[in-house]
C-alpha cells in the first residue's frame, strides 16, 4: 500500500516550515518554539523551524505578538470577530453560506503559508474553525472514546467538561492531522493520563454548572502540562522527522506502523 509522509525531509532538502496559529495565551506555540531552540543547540539540529505567528484575534487578547517579539520572528494577527461583524454574519460553518466566508477569511492565511512555503501549520489553541489543509491540532481529549454509533465522544469546545460529567476518571490530550470535520481528523499521538480530581461527588457537580464549569477549567489548565505541551511539539518534531505517513485509506502510519487511534505515550 502506498504511503505518503506529512513531510518528507529527504525530498525538501530543509527543516519543515511551521505557521503557529492561536487565539489566546499561546503556551503550546510557546513549548514549540523551546522544542526548536533546544534541538537547535543539538548536533543534529532542528528538522523544523516556526516560520510566523498567526492570530485570529486583533483586540490585545491574545499573546501572540509579544511571542513572536521574543522569538524574533514575523507576527500576523485578523480579527475574525470583526470579520464577521463587518459583513453581518454570524460565525457558522454549518450553512453554505458560512462555510464561503469561512473560506473568504482564511484567504489572508492562505496567502501568508504560500509565501512563507509553510508545510505544516500548527494550531496552538486556534479557536476558529478552519478551511486551510495541512494542520495538525491538539485537543483536550481522548479521541479514541466513542459513542454507541461510533463516532468521537469527546469533540468540540466543552470536550473536558463533557468527559468530567460523563465521569471520566483520566483525561488525556489527542493530536490530530486535521479534516473539514470537528476533531474528526486521523489521529496521531495520545498523552499520558491526568487523574481527575472532582471537589464534590458526580451528581452534585452535575447539578452545578457554574461549578462543573470551574472544575472543568481547572483540569483543563491541569491538563496542558501533561497532555498539551508533551504531545504537541513531539508531534511537530516527529512530522519533521518524516516518521508520520498517510496511507491511501486515510490511515496514518507511525515508522511504518498502522496506527488507527493514534500512538498512546
Amino acid at each position: 500500500m502506498a504511503m505518503t509522509p506529512l513531510f518528507d525531509p529527504a525530498k525538501k532538502k530543509r527543516p519543515m516550515h511551521v505557521a503557529g496559529f492561536m487565539s489566546g495565551s499561546g503556551t503550546n506555540i510557546r513549548k514549540l518554539l523551546e522544542l526548536q531552540r533546544r534541538l537547535e543547540s543539538s548536533k543534529e539540529g532542528s528538522p523544523f523551524r516556526l516560520a510566523f505567528i498567526f492570530s485570529d484575534r486583533s483586540d490585545g487578547g491574545s499573546r501572540g505578538e509579544a511571542i513572536a517579539l521574543e522569538a524574533g520572528i514575523p507576527y500576523f494577527s485578523y480579527d475574525v470577530r470583526r470579520f464577521h461583524q463587518i459583513r453581518g454574519v454570524r460565525r457558522s460553518v454549518s450553512t453554505e453560506e458560512g462555510m464561503a466566508i469561512r473560506r473568504e477569511y482564511d484567504e489572508v492565511a492562505r496567502k501568508l503559508v504560500e509565501a512563507f512555503e509553510v508545510d505544516v501549520i500548527a494550531l496552538g489553541g486556534y479557536m476558529s474553525f478552519i478551511t486551510l489543509p495541512r494542520c495538525v491540532n491538539v485537543h483536550p481529549a481522548d479521541l479514541t472514546v466513542e459513542n454507541p454509533d461510533g463516532s468521537r465522544r469527546f469533540v468540540g469546545d466543552h470536550a473536558v467538561r463533557d468527559a468530567l460529567s460523563a465521569g471520566s476518571r483520566e483525561l488525556r490530550a489527542s493530536t490530530l492531522w486535521t479534516d473539514l470535520g470537528v476533531d474528526s481528523g486521523p489521529l496521531l499521538l495520545i498523552s499520558k493520563p491526568l487523574e481527575v480530581r472532582l471537589p464534590t461527588d458526580i451528581d452534585t457537580l452535575r447539578r452545578d454548572p457554574e461549578l462543573l464549569e470551574r472544575t472543568a477549567d481547572e483540569h483543563q489548565d491541569r491538563l496542558k502540562e501533561v497532555g498539551d505541551w508533551e504531545i504537541f511539539p513531539r508531534t511537530i518534531q516527529w512530522i519533521a522527522q518524516g516518521r508520520f505517513s498517510l496511507d491511501e485509506k486515510g490511515v496514518i502510519h507511525l515508522d511504518g506502523e498502522p496506527i488507527a487511534k493514534g500512538r498512546r505515550l
